[in-house]
């Protein structure tokens, strides 16, 4: 039996508890179709610790897209490939979806069993995080839950009444410089409604960065870039499905060929397989 045929199947906590019989089925069909050997973390550290020792195995990981995340984050310095069953609520497999994984644990399992790896880029910032889909900031603020306290409430209404008013109205713009490839996209003094970027998908190493603004300053701005970094006043942004920051500065650079995931053949690949 070949390295190919070695699996080591990583079972998310949250799937097992949110899908226990999903969790079942897939790990019957991997055990069905290869050598499989079957990891329970309980917690992020023991996640870490068995990718950490998967030897000639290749990693599948059975969870959602937090799950999927969490393993590129560990295993990309090494471009390990891996594969994904997609476990949870159709809210939490968005990523994995876009990417081509299918839905249901029989029909993923198989694509584990049968597919090829496609190498795709990857964004890797410079604190160690990393962006699988689309990047996208400022983030939606999200309001805080509960009654708000008698200074947090005065603390507001001078904001509000030191605050000059908006420049264009129903607009929320932010004040942010730009940079891609060292070329300015924008800076602090042209509103900002939101900034976009995503691999280019053309295995180059390369993003696609977007610079949406505010009002007559015009269409977006947009560069194909191998990095770029975005500064200004404290901002939060969201990639993934997670929301991170508050953050003043930060930079992205593309890394090609930067992970691997396991999807299904394509029809020409399985003629010509």
């Amino acid at each position: 039996m070949s390295d190919h045929d070695q699996l080591l199947v990583i079972v998310d906590p949250v799937a097992r508890r949110s899908d226990g019989e999903s969790v079942r089925i897939a790990k019957d069909v991997l055990s069905a179709g290869a050598q499989a050997k079957i990891c329970l973390p309980d917690s992020p550290e023991e996640f870490s610790r068995a990718l950490s020792r998967r030897g000639s195995r290749r990693p599948v990981v059975l969870g959602d897209d937090r799950a999927l995340l969490r393993a590129v984050t560990l295993l990309h310095r090494d471009r390990a490939p891996l594969a994904l069953v997609p476990i949870g609520p159709p809210d939490a497999l968005e990523v994995a979806h876009g990417f081509g994984v299918p839905r249901g644990a029989v029909a993923a399992a198989r694509a584990v069993l049968d597919g090829t790896v496609r190498s795709l880029d990857l964004l890797v910032d410079d604190s160690g995080g990393v962006v699988l889909g689309e990047l996208r900031l400022p983030a939606v603020p999200v309001p805080a839950s509960g009654t708000a306290s008698v200074w947090g409430t005065c603390r507001s209404l001078v904001r509000t009444l030191v605050r000059p008013a908006p420049p264009f109205p129903g607009v929320l713009v932010h004040r942010l410089r730009v940079e891609a490839d060292g070329v300015l996209l924008a800076d602090v003094d042209a509103p900002v409604t939101a900034v976009t970027a995503r691999p280019a998908d053309a295995g180059d190493g390369t993003a696609v960065v977007a610079v949406h603004l505010a009002g007559p300053y015009g269409a977006p701005r947009r560069a194909v870039a191998g990095s770029f970094t975005v500064s200004g006043p404290d901002f939060r942004y969201r990639a993934d499905g997670r929301v991170t920051g508050p953050v003043r500065r930060r930079t992205w650079t593309v890394r090609a060929a930067g992970w691997g995931l396991t999807l299904p053949r394509q029809p020409q690949e399985a003629v010509g397989s």
